[in-house]
């Protein structure tokens, strides 16, 4: 039995989403924005995406305060229709290796395996050295499909390399 579940998200979430990547964007290694970079307006266009074709799930505790965060948009121009990109998924600290980014994305690929027009594709970049999230990506069926040298400056103004991963539901 899990401590928490799935839901799309709603505007009444929005207090919570910021709060949750603003604590996970001031962890090294937690997201690829600053914490100052996590803004009201941000968080706005992330619960918009699912009006507009994309995905925005919550994953709540069983009180209903958010523990996990999902947003990815579907691509506007015609040929990449099918496609999910620009994903984003944060889980709070407190609740990592309890399931919750995996909870998240299976949710991810269940819904978008219904929506209309179809999606055949969601794509999302991790640093290279976050192994263990190109370890779960993978677990979930993703495929390594490349790398993008030298694409994250980091404050400290060290670089690194993104990965590319995929997954075709096709």
């Amino acid at each position: 039995m899990t401590d928490f579940s799935v839901r799309p998200a709603t505007p009444d979430d929005a207090s919570a989403i910021l709060a949750l990547h603003r604590k996970v964007a001031a962890r090294p290694g937690g997201l690829a924005r600053q914490p100052d970079e996590v803004t009201a307006d941000y968080v706005a266009h992330a619960i918009a995406v699912a009006t507009d074709g994309g995905v925005n799930l919550v994953a709540v505790d069983v009180d209903g305060a958010v523990c996990g965060e999902l947003h990815v948009e579907r691509m506007k121009v015609a040929i990449f229709a099918h496609v999910l990109t620009d994903l984003t998924v944060a889980v709070d600290p407190d609740w990592q290796g309890r399931g919750v980014g995996s909870a998240l994305f299976r949710a991810l690929i269940e819904v978008a395996r219904t929506m209309t027009p179809p999606i055949g594709r969601i794509e999302l970049w991790t640093g290279a050295a976050n192994l263990g999230a190109q370890r779960l990506y993978q677990r979930l069926g993703f495929q390594i499909e490349g790398r993008m040298i030298g694409r994250g400056r980091y404050p400290d103004g060290h670089v690194e390399d993104d990965i590319v991963m995929g997954l075709l539901l096709d």
